[in-house]
């Protein structure tokens, strides 16, 4: 029976990663700092650890996996990473997480590791025009991510490159571009658009938001606050596609960084306009706001893994937030029943 290691096993991606290898036949380890929070791992053995530890890394990697997944991160939404009051920590944990894994993963002899790495490490100035971003793999250097998350990502790529050069550890690296789904944060501060947005709308439509007022006057029309103006730009990945665009990059021999992530661009107000109708909601005011942005512009750049993999992630963005929105309104009704 082949082995893994899901490290972050306790979060949204690495859950959804261990419940899909389970059913293929896998053995599964999970660990993290904490068990998942909306329902039961799937993993043979979860343990609880902290990964900045190296003598907690041994002791989980203590064999030679078929594959470690590294998806453990010191992350979060624009709220958590874009403030830039996590500046330290986000760089500090991730990076020695990171460090810890690669070394460890050369003295047991892992079979492959994979690498979650993310779109933040894209320049800044390549993504200034909303309608037309760059976000093609070459264009990651010269380097100048606009968040410290970004530049802890980019980091990382390149120690693990370095011990794939001189160490022969055998790697797969993506970068992936806002995945979205059920059972991912939702509220707290951490979590993302798509989520942040349909937790908004669903409190809206249930009531549990105040009317909006305008001018001194009552539009009697329940409303979302919605972070700067709204035409940024982003693609967004349901986290189904992300897990099987993992698979498929393991499968080749590709070890340079790809993009894993969807092409089809929406403005966060168009965004909001899906979850309003898809909520059947008849209508919602959208009150703007100042708060952290990132980016004005964001779409994954496809060419290089249509070309290395024949693959591209193709689901339409509706059909993941219909997925979502349900999700997440059952936990907006749940919550607010406590």
């Amino acid at each position: 029976m082949k082995k893994a290691l899901v490290c972050g096993g306790g979060g949204f991606i690495g859950g959804h990663h261990i419940k899909r290898l389970k059913k293929e036949g896998w053995w599964m380890r999970a660990v993290d700092l904490k068990y998942p929070e909306y329902s039961e791992s799937h993993a043979d053995e979860f343990v609880i650890g902290d990964l900045r530890d190296p003598n907690v890394v041994a002791t989980v990697l203590n064999e030679p996996f078929d594959r470690v997944y590294q998806y453990a991160a010191d992350m979060g939404g624009a709220g958590y990473i874009f403030t830039g009051e996590n500046d330290a920590d986000v760089m500090h944990n991730s990076a020695t997480i990171n460090l810890n894994i690669a070394k460890r993963s050369i003295e047991v002899g892992v079979g492959i590791l994979f690498y979650s790495s993310s779109a933040c490490i894209y320049p800044e100035r390549n993504q200034m025009d909303p309608n037309s971003p760059n976000c093609s793999e070459d264009s990651a250097y010269p380097a100048d991510p606009d968040s410290e998350y970004g530049w802890e990502k980019i980091f990382s790529e390149r120690m693990y490159t370095a011990f794939h050069r001189n160490k022969g550890l055998d790697i797969r690296i993506a970068r992936f571009h806002n995945v979205f789904g059920p059972e991912s944060a939702w509220t707290g501060g951490r979590e993302k658009a798509p989520t942040a947005i349909c937790r908004k709308v669903a409190e809206a439509k249930h009531g549990y938001s105040m009317e909006m007022w305008e001018n001194g006057r009552e539009l009697n029309l329940p409303y979302v606050e919605i972070w700067g103006d709204g035409k940024q730009t982003r693609s967004f990945l349901y986290v189904d596609e992300c897990i099987e665009g993992v698979e498929r990059l393991i499968a080749s021999d590709v070890r340079e960084p790809v993009n894993i992530g969807s092409d089809e661009m929406v403005t966060i107000n168009e965004l909001v306009r899906m979850v309003v109708e898809l909520s059947g909601v008849p209508r919602i005011a959208v009150n703007h706001v100042p708060g952290p942005q990132g980016v004005r512009g964001r779409n994954s750049d496809n060419r290089m893994i249509k070309d290395c993999l024949g693959w591209a992630p193709s689901r339409p963005l509706q059909e993941g937030i219909g997925k979502t929105f349900l999700w997440v309104e059952d936990q907006v009704t749940k919550k607010a029943k406590q």
